[in-house]
């Protein structure tokens, strides 16, 4: 019998046997009831895909751009926190499998390992997560950053204040290792204070971050600036008029606030909002390599996962990692043969079946306001390929 695992389900499974409770209970717990949590895989599951047939499909392009970088498939890592609950290496080993992979990871404000020591270990592209703390701290990150090499700046928009997960609070969880980003902050802090407590960036909210500071922290940089964490069609407008290059649909996994819809439910409406302006990414459910394409035919440029890459640091570090995005890989791409489809690039209308009330959508007058003519995203899907055949209306 193989003893390898063939699919993320069982990195899933097997991180579960061989993590610490309280740390497993970390990576998995979502916000409150974990109903969103939930919801960004069922969400995936109820849309179809339109397998089509006959067709040359020998050699498929499934390599990718994001932002200009190229990636060799449109699968990234999301920028998570506290590698060290999986690996001693931490970030590091994550880059590495990262790079085996030929692929982008967005790494977070609060990894284990600093920006500098993760951009040293780093085969392939990065961008640097931001979460505003307080101005002089944002503009220390963002400078490093950029000295570091990474090519973009994800400010997270969607956590005005500390969300605690209920699981935590039960087991008492304490995070493990440091925070590498703030060492000397931290020095400072203890030589001052006295004594080695929390830092006051963890034991606070930083002041809000508004659209008024955007332009700010666009002085600070010249990279890319993508917004992590934007949900809805009015937000999106106003990204675009503030000048952002993409945004990353994202519910982080269900992990800070519940009772809403799931990142893949509001990528249509974001998508139509943006006009193929910005580009667009999404993360939080993806488990297949048919999520990936589902995600494409929507109109989302990749995809990028979170939990897995701790099942897969794990198991196995850096090869876990990287392994668990192979499968992705292999999945994405029989998905691409199967549905007829040659190139990521030029992707073809009617992918997909959209259940009747899935997501934003309850008419086919809604879905078609959501999906607006072409260019739709980079794949330029008209409107009326959208869904299932007009025929045959809407799956109820």
């Amino acid at each position: 019998m193989r003893m390898d695992p063939v699919n993320l389900y069982d990195y899933e499974a097997r991180a579960r046997k061989v993590l610490p409770h309280n740390y497993w209970e970390f990576i998995e717990a979502g916000a409150m009831d974990e109903m969103v949590t939930a919801r960004n895989r069922s969400a995936f599951e109820e849309l179809t895909l339109r397998p089509r047939f006959m067709r040359d499909t020998t050699e498929r392009k499934i390599a990718t751009t994001v932002l200009g970088t190229d990636i060799s498939f449109p699968v990234m890592i999301s920028p998570t926190d506290a590698h060290s609950n999986a690996h001693p290496d931490a970030e590091c080993a994550t880059v590495r499998g990262a790079g085996m992979s030929n692929t982008l990871m967005m790494c977070s404000t609060n990894s284990n390992c600093s920006m500098e020591e993760i951009a040293e270990a780093a085969t392939g592209p990065l961008w640097f997560q931001l979460s505003h703390r307080s101005y002089d701290l944002t503009e220390n990150l963002v400078k490093r950053a950029e000295a570091a090499g990474y090519g973009a700046i994800v400010l997270t928009i969607d956590a005005p204040f500390p969300s605690p997960k209920e699981r935590d609070i039960r087991n008492r969880y304490e995070r493990p290792g440091e925070y590498g980003n703030f060492r000397e902050q931290q020095k400072r802090w203890s030589e001052t204070n006295g004594a080695h407590e929390p830092p006051v960036w963890e034991m606070q909210p930083g002041p809000p971050i508004t659209w008024r500071e955007l332009e700010w922290l666009r002085s600070l940089t010249g990279l890319r600036l993508v917004l992590k964490g934007l949900r809805v069609a009015e937000d999106a407008r106003m990204a675009v008029e503030h000048g952002v290059n993409g945004i990353l649909v994202s519910t982080h996994g269900g992990r800070r606030f519940d009772s809403t819809m799931s990142s893949i439910e509001m990528v249509p409406e974001i998508v139509a909002a943006t006009s193929g302006k910005v580009e667009v990414y999404v993360d939080s459910g993806v488990r297949r390599g048919s999520d990936v394409l589902k995600a494409l035919a929507l109109g989302a440029t990749a995809v990028s996962v979170g939990r897995p890459l701790y099942w897969g640091l794990a198991v196995n570090g850096a090869e876990g990692v990287h392994h668990m995005l192979e499968i992705l890989r292999e999945e994405f791409n029989r998905a691409m043969a199967y549905c007829g489809q040659s190139s990521v690039d030029h992707l073809e209308g009617r992918l997909l079946n959209i259940p009747r009330e899935w997501g934003p959508f309850r008419t086919e007058n809604d879905i078609a306001d959501h999906l607006p003519f072409a260019p739709y995203g980079r794949h330029h899907i008209p409107r009326r390929h959208i869904g299932i055949p007009p025929a045959a209306g809407i799956a109820k």
